[in-house]
């Protein structure tokens, strides 16, 4: 084997359930410690320190203090910017550095703790957390909202995954009630791993049918019990090295876990730019690439964690994949984001350990993906307890076409996608639509609470629809 091979050669996690808990640094700490111990490897000798992005807080210098606390001093430190797909572009990043000859060795941790956050508040009090940072930084957007989804209150991805949902179901032609029954059947299993995985937030099982009613909504058709669940505080870490590295710590062969290849590439970043609101051309193409690198196939896997913050992105990867959403070897190894946790765009982390602590426990191959913004980036990497395959380049790859978005438009459309906002108290608020109009696409929004409730009793994909502006804002009546 080349010397230079990467391997994963230490994991951790760690969620945290009684608050006020540890600040994201402490958790930091903690799972990098932990993670290095499993990997033999004192902590001080770490050639790369990176950190993915924390929505908990902002530090005046995260992966400097971080560095600071393990008394080392990496040649070559990252902070991510945010989305889900981060730890994967964190972790292929340091596996090519090191089969590059370029670093031995690579922390890669994460960490929030948005329950806390929440806690404080609820308290009235403010986070006593160490180094903010002053002043503090814009967010990190990779790109900010498009003009006329901000202008329509149009950019929480809880408005916009519905959207797509809804876009998927007419084009499957199922009825609101048969989405959401096939919904709760491919999500109750779900429940069931997180409830045997000691880490996850939520671990009581749930059957379909108490999925499939009882909860209120948040974007409907979603309910509370059936979306990523991102107040927790939970940290995870894993620890890459060199092959000639994990020869000198004396790490065992069967504790060693390979990126046999992974892939990125993009749809587009607004969603109403794309083609088809149901379907992902991209998520496809990152899957054939990472398996074709991996020189294995869907068939091959014995395990598989779907990025799952909400069901469309579940059903869009099965559909690109070839992937049965019912498949017998499930569909998480975590319990995935609404059970296991969905801690920002740190989860990832948390489904690479664990997939690491399978192909550990018994050799195989594995697939995990990611998903960042609004279904708009995709990663898919293949791990094995077995070397082979290649890296391929790290580089963004582009696959998807765009159609025309108007800022604002007056005359008919056909809706091509919508959802409703919920409030707190479960009461519905606001329509969002994404309408077919000559030229394009434009976004519109409905307040009239009757519509609102028609728009939830009836299919409104595929209904004409009155567009009127003001010059800023659309608005859709039928």
């Amino acid at each position: 084997m080349d010397p230079r091979t990467p391997c994963l050669i230490g994991i951790a996690q760690r969620t945290v359930r009684e608050q006020p808990g540890p600040e994201p640094l402490d958790l930091w700490e903690s799972v990098a410690r932990e993670a290095a111990d499993d990997a033999r490897l004192p902590v001080e000798r770490l050639d790369s320190i990176q950190i993915v992005h924390t929505d908990s807080w902002q530090y005046d210098s995260p992966v400097g203090r971080l560095a600071e606390r393990l008394g080392a001093a990496p040649r070559h430190r990252a902070y991510s910017k945010v989305g889900g797909t981060a730890p994967h572009l964190l972790i292929g990043a340091a596996a090519a550095a090191i089969a590059a000859g370029e670093l031995d060795s690579a922390l890669v941790a994460g960490a929030e703790a948005l329950a806390t956050r929440r806690a404080y508040r609820k308290a009235g009090e403010r986070a006593p957390w160490s180094h903010p940072a002053d002043p503090k930084r814009p967010y990190a957007w990779e790109r900010p909202p498009h003009p006329a989804a901000l202008a329509h209150g149009l950019f929480l991805p809880v408005h916009t995954y519905p959207i797509m949902e809804t876009a998927r179901r007419a084009a499957e032609g199922l009825t609101i009630e048969e989405e959401m029954r096939e919904r709760a059947r491919i999500m109750a299993p779900m429940t069931e791993v997180a409830a045997a995985n000691p880490y996850a937030w939520r671990r009581t099982p749930r059957t379909p049918e108490e999925l499939a009613g009882g909860d209120r909504f948040v974007g409907w058709p979603y309910t509370r019990s059936t979306v990523a669940v991102l107040e927790v505080d939970q940290a995870a870490a894993v620890v890459l090295a060199s092959t000639e590295l994990a020869d000198r710590l004396g790490v065992p062969a069967d504790r060693r876990v390979y990126l046999r290849g992974w892939a990125y590439a993009e749809d587009t970043w607004e969603v109403a730019a794309r083609p088809s609101l149901g379907s992902s051309e991209a998520i496809g193409f990152a899957a054939k690439t990472a398996f074709d690198r991996a020189g294995l196939g869907l068939g091959d896997m014995h395990a598989l964690d779907v990025y799952s913050c909400f069901a469309i992105a579940l059903r869009q990867a099965c559909d690109a994949i070839g992937l049965d959403p019912l498949d017998p070897r499930g569909l998480t190894v975590t319990g995935g984001l609404p059970y296991a946790g969905g801690p920002a765009s740190d989860y990832v982390l948390h489904s690479t350990a664990t997939m690491a602590g399978l192909l550990r426990a018994q050799s195989g191959h594995g697939l995990v993906t990611g998903v960042g913004m609004h279904l708009t980036k995709h990663t898919c990497a293949v791990w094995s307890s077995e070397p082979g395959g290649r890296l391929g380049s790290a580089a963004p790859v582009h696959v998807a076409r765009e159609a025309p978005i108007l800022a604002t438009y007056e005359g008919a459309g056909t809706v091509a996608g919508y959802t409703v906002a919920h409030g707190a108290d479960g009461l519905a608020e606001k329509g969002f639509l994404v309408v077919d109009v000559p030229g394009g696409r434009a976004y519109a929004v409905v307040a009239d609470a009757e519509l609102l409730a028609e728009a939830e009793a009836r299919e409104l994909v595929g209904t004409r629809v009155r567009v009127a502006t003001d010059g800023e804002v659309n608005v859709a009546s039928w």
